[in-house]
């Protein structure tokens, strides 16, 4: 059962909520898909192209880190554990 908020700090709080989960939706979108198709490159044996491409995955990393999406030390995990499975 769903409550609908009274107060008028509660109606803002709850367009606030939906508004950051449509974006952070789209945040976790964006991060899984990029680092999707650089996963695809790389098992289809494309080392040049998924080269070039770690840059479009350090920037996506490195933009979420930046809003706090994902902590940063998560995210030089991710750019780390990446890299290596270039080489």
């Amino acid at each position: 059962m769903y409550i609908m908020p009274r107060t008028k700090s509660a109606k803002k709080a709850l367009r606030q909520n939906v508004r950051r989960r449509r974006i952070n939706l789209n945040r976790r979108t964006k991060t899984k898909a990029t680092i999707k198709e650089y996963k695809k490159l790389l098992a289809e044996g494309k080392k040049e192209e998924a080269k070039k491409y770690l840059s479009q995955v350090y920037k996506t990393l490195d933009k979420m880190a930046g809003a706090n999406f994902i902590k940063r030390g998560k995210a030089n995990r991710l750019k780390s554990r990446l890299t290596k499975k270039l080489k």
